[in-house]
């Protein structure tokens, strides 16, 4: 299966790329608006790649079939008292999120010039992938969500990128994803080396002026040109 896509380009010939992934019920019409607004014309031509993620039922909403990358199961937890996570549908859209990266590199943008970005569900997306990929990145931006399958990461993680640069932002009145959750994930990524410049702002399960704000200058830094030799 290959995911629909929407996409728009910053100028001609784009030599970095940012594949944006949804939250849960949403679709990729969701931040072609928030994109449109970021400056990144220091950095060269850019792709935003946004992805209509696939359909299934969610356990948490009735088994209602919405878009989502994986299922969230609720409040039962599992074995030893661990929250119960969809490792199978994770997997799945972990593959499908690769497909993207392979499809920016055919048309010519290296992984060191591709930005993983999410939100909520997509921040996990962007988490889970990113830090398996094969290749170096050019550094993932997490908004409103978490670490999935968090004792595996040290396990599965790519060597290329151990040291990844990260975005992660949340909301300190988030009812969704609760922010004592996004700052153990936030602990965890520091714990495995990763930089992780965290944010946190006076916002419910949503994005917000300053937040925007502050990924475009860590993207501008991200996706800075190398120097020249």
């Amino acid at each position: 299966m290959s995911l629909d896509v929407i996409e728009f380009e910053t100028a001609p010939n784009p030599t970095a790329s940012i594949i944006v992934l949804h939250g849960l019920g949403a679709d990729g019409n969701d931040f072609v608006p928030i994109a449109q607004e970021l400056d990144l014309a220091a950095v060269g031509p850019v792709r935003f790649v946004f992805p209509h993620g696939p359909t299934r039922p969610v356990t948490v909403n009735g088994g209602y079939v919405m878009r989502a990358w994986y299922d969230i199961f609720g409040a039962e937890l599992g074995p030893g008292g661990v929250k119960r996570e969809d490792e199978a549908g994770l997997r799945e859209s972990q593959a499908l999120v690769e497909a993207l990266i392979a499809r920016e590199k055919a048309r010519g943008v290296p992984a060191s010039r591709i930005v993983l970005a999410g939100f909520s569900q997509g921040c996990a997306m962007t988490f889970m992938t990113g830090l398996r990929h094969g290749e170096r990145l050019a550094g993932l931006l997490g908004m409103s969500g978490y670490l999935p399958l968090g004792t595996l990461t040290a396990a599965e993680r790519s060597p290329a990128n151990a040291d990844l640069p990260i975005f992660q932002a949340h909301g300190t009145a988030d009812p969704v994803i609760p922010i004592a959750r996004a700052l153990q994930s936030r602990d965890a990524l520091v714990a495995l080396g990763h930089p992780v410049e965290w944010h946190a702002y006076p916002m419910p399960h949503s994005v917000c002026p300053d937040e925007i704000a502050d990924m475009n200058r860590w993207l501008l830094r991200a996706l800075a040109p190398a120097p020249a030799k």
